[in-house]
């Protein structure tokens, strides 16, 4: 069965390897990290939503979870 746009994400116990597995339309991906000197920084809950930026700093092993989005703000027109 093919997965449905979802990106899963599996970790060691010892909370300094990961591995994510998604479906590319054409076959299943899987991307595998351990890092050397930090722990990823890990949800409380089994399923979360992330944005592109909050995923980028859980692959970088980074606290994800002070990742916001920013409205910004653009003119409609001028004159």
């Amino acid at each position: 069965a093919r997965i449905s746009g979802g990106l899963y994400v599996f970790r060691a116990k010892e909370q300094t390897g990961s591995r994510f597995v998604w479906w590319d339309g054409s076959g299943v991906c899987r991307y595998a990290k351990r890092l050397d000197e930090a722990k990823f920084c890990w949800p409380d809950r089994p399923r979360v939503q992330l944005n592109h930026a909050q995923l980028m700093a859980l692959v970088d092993g980074m606290e994800w979870k002070r990742i916001r989005t920013v409205t910004v703000w653009r003119p409609q027109s001028v004159g």
